[in-house]
């Protein structure tokens, strides 16, 4: 079960690793580029002040974005401020969304998120940590998959292997760590192909921040894997 005070925990306890990080900054290294695509550190940072203000709305009831376009607007208008402004607005929006967090509610009801997504609510939280978890990792500061907290990883490992299962694309898989396992992929008896590495290369290439070259594979190769 989603526990969601527990995770709300987290988060907090994430977004300060990340600030305190991101604080040793100065303008010019928040404007270089981040390791996303096209994006500066900026950008990073940006997107969190605004991923967290877009929980809340889900959590309020509200769309989650007015648009597509609006998010990519309101991201591109945030990054070039500067680092003190960034990391101010980092901090308020995730005060506003701990806020939220704590207010009484039915964490049971199921919630709207972008492009018709549904959730449970006490989900929620969880899906807060994984940003701020994997965007620490883009920023490219010393913070690498490997640093993440164990029992996150292993939770997103599960959702992400929850997410590829019966994916027209994705051939059955099994992935393992050597002590643990996990199904994805199209639906079958039996997995074609079956990935071993360590558990921060296997997060890695589920969520598309490494090529999966560290991983072993038997039965074909490693399977390609859409976007998230």
């Amino acid at each position: 079960m989603n526990d969601h005070v527990r995770d709300l925990a987290s988060v907090r306890d994430a977004t300060e690793r990340l600030l305190t990080a991101a604080a040793k900054l100065d303008n010019a290294s928040v404007a270089e580029p981040s390791r996303l695509p096209g994006w500066s550190r900026g950008h990073v940072l940006a997107h969190l002040a605004r991923n967290a203000d877009a929980l809340v709305n889900v959590l309020e009831g509200r769309p989650m974005y007015a648009s597509a376009d609006a998010r990519d607007t309101d991201i591109e208008r945030d990054a070039p401020r500067p680092l003190n402004i960034q990391l101010a607005d980092v901090r308020e929006s995730a005060a506003r969304f701990q806020a939220t967090g704590a207010a009484p509610a039915d964490w049971s009801r199921t919630v709207e998120l972008r492009n018709g997504v549904t959730d449970a609510a006490s989900r929620v939280p969880f899906r807060r940590w994984v940003e701020v978890e994997l965007h620490h990792v883009d920023l490219g500061i010393g913070y690498e998959l490997e640093d993440l907290p164990e029992d996150f990883t292993e939770r997103e490992i599960d959702f992400l292997a929850e997410r590829f299962t019966a994916h027209p694309e994705v051939p059955p898989t099994r992935i393992t760590e050597g002590t643990r396992a996990w199904s994805t992929g199209r639906v079958a008896t039996e997995p074609e192909i079956t990935v071993t590495g360590r558990q921060a290369d296997l997060l890695g290439w589920l969520c598309g921040r490494r090529d999966g070259s560290a991983l072993s594979t038997e039965g074909g190769p490693l399977p390609a894997l859409p976007p998230l």
